[in-house]
């Protein structure tokens, strides 16, 4: 008997449950078997692909439904996990990535007794036998390097910031600033990982693949899961950052984030070549996906289906991303907001003002990444620089998203992959100093939907080396977000190799209550 309709001749149909693959994979494959057979009866795939065209698939599956379908706690979305597990506060989530690592006694955390103890030794006691880089290892010395800039008191919580953050002071009455954020890594690719996956090794799906994967899409033209580069500054030490850090893993490919390029098309291939018009593309993608779904029905891989629910996405994102990056009709009450930086694409201010717009058309989840926060030496002459680029940028994107009513359910968070050190990497003086990785403590933010406004969580040691209250562990960290948006983080999971994954790995994790409002 034939399976379709290329064949004149077939093997025995297979039972895909007997095969020897993960209970998941056996489910998911059986499920997409269902629908198919579904469709090929019907006949009406095209009919139902039009209507969605016209009406949105929400509105479909409304139709679907019914009028008497139970109501049930959801935030806008497409998923079939059931999710989110309760109310959300948040339902989108724009993550501000310092790649490098902040110093956060320069910034953030206020040390005013390190002026006293300039280039004095860090005493033992405080230091321990933490592990040190091999960059620092061999110093006979570990002197103590004050900040040089001064701190003030801001808001009605009386924040202590840095003077190079003048905009970040504006707005401490509605951040969360967490000062005792930690790690296990103390080298960056993985310390990066880890508090973007939730493992220092690659090939497990990042924090923007999992709400994609357990929350779906809110949108139906541009993707659920977007990454922005920022340009990179030449006078600043660049760590590398790599796609493995918006990867899915073993998720499917559809869930894995999808870069915009700061110069020329954003998305490379976009763009129909000279001589072919949209009638003439659509016409080719209904001919590939044909193909494609012959190819699933034979070989049954989900990512047969990921490749033509990609195609089907870049085609509309053929009209959607033009719209999204054309800056032109932006008021001039925005270039006042964020400066005239946010003109230049591929800077922090211009990819912070996309991030406004990605959220205004329900992308679930924005990563801006900025690099060059490495500072092993010369902190006085590159830590102003990286202050600039950035500190105005954020506080226009929160006010932005303030203003526009946007701020109650979208989650901001500014982070890095760990701190820097009290003592000084290299040669100290009066003038400059550098400071080595640190991953006991460090400072993050964030604001919006779901956290608590105007706190301070957490408090480290006189010297900002040791957490001694309220440690927040990146496990416990990225537990805390997936609470704002809806989701229990031990019951986001996904059966591969033996284990029930997850974000916050198979340590034990928990939400910081105290963090939330």
């Amino acid at each position: 008997m034939k399976q379709h309709p290329l064949c004149s001749d077939c093997e025995p149909e297979l039972d895909i449950t007997r095969l020897p693959i993960p209970t998941a994979l056996k489910c998911e494959w059986s499920a997409m078997e269902t629908r198919r057979r579904f469709l090929g009866r019907s006949g009406k795939v095209l009919g139902w692909a039009a209507l969605a065209s016209l009406l949105g698939e929400a509105a479909i599956r409304s139709q679907a439904a019914g009028p008497d379908a139970k109501s049930s706690v959801t935030a806008p979305g497409r998923n079939n996990l059931g999710l989110p597990h309760f109310a959300p506060k948040a339902k989108r989530a724009i993550y501000l990535f310092m790649s490098g690592g902040p110093p956060q006694m320069d910034l953030l955390d206020y040390k005013p007794n390190l002026a006293s103890q300039f280039d004095k030794d860090i005493p033992d006691s405080v230091r321990g036998n933490q592990q040190l880089t091999g960059m620092t290892a061999g110093q006979s010395r570990f002197p103590i390097a004050p900040s040089h800039w001064g701190f003030k008191q801001y808001g009605q919580t009386g924040s202590w910031v840095s003077d190079l953050l003048p905009y970040t002071a504006r707005m401490v009455d509605d951040l969360t600033i967490i000062k005792s954020t930690n790690t296990d890594a103390i080298n960056h690719e993985p310390a990066i990982m880890f508090m973007n996956t939730g493992n220092m090794n690659p090939g497990k799906p990042c924090l923007g693949s999992w709400l994609a994967y357990g929350l779906g899409s809110m949108n139906d033209n541009l993707p659920t899961f977007i990454v922005l580069q920022t340009k990179t500054n030449p006078k600043e030490n660049n760590q590398p950052v790599s796609s493995r850090l918006w990867s899915s893993g073993f998720l499917s490919s559809e869930y894995a984030g999808v870069g915009l390029r700061s110069g020329g098309d954003p998305v490379l291939y976009l763009a129909d070549p000279d001589g072919v018009d949209r009638e003439v593309r659509r016409k080719m993608l209904d001919a590939v996906e044909e193909m494609n779904r012959q190819t699933l029905a034979e070989v049954g891989d989900p990512e047969t289906n990921a490749r033509i629910a990609q195609y089907e996405m870049a085609f509309r994102m053929q009209a959607s991303v033009p719209e999204l990056t054309d800056l032109s009709k932006e008021p001039q009450s925005t270039w006042d907001l964020y400066g005239p930086e946010a003109r230049e694409p591929g800077t922090f201010a211009y990819n912070c003002l996309l991030a406004r717009r990605m959220a205004e058309r329900e992308v679930r989840f924005v990563q801006v990444y900025k690099r060059g926060w490495d500072v092993h030496g010369d902190v006085v002459g590159m830590l102003p620089v990286l202050c600039k680029e950035t500190d105005r940028a954020c506080y226009a994107l929160v006010t932005d998203l303030k203003r526009r009513g946007l701020i109650d359910d979208t989650l901001v968070i500014w982070a890095g992959e760990f701190g820097r050190t009290v003592y000084s990497q290299g040669g100290l003086s009066a003038e400059n100093y550098g400071r080595d990785h640190h991953p006991r403590c460090f400072t993050t933010w964030m604001v919006g939907g779901g956290v608590r406004p105007g706190i301070t969580y957490g408090e480290t040691d006189d010297y900002s080396y040791n957490v001694v209250k309220d440690p927040v562990h990146v496990r416990n960290f990225n537990a805390t977000i997936l609470a704002c948006l809806g989701i229990d983080h031990n019951r986001l999971t996904y059966d591969f190799q033996g284990l029930d994954q997850r974000l916050t790995g198979p340590a034990p994790a928990y939400v910081v209550k105290g963090l939330l409002a």
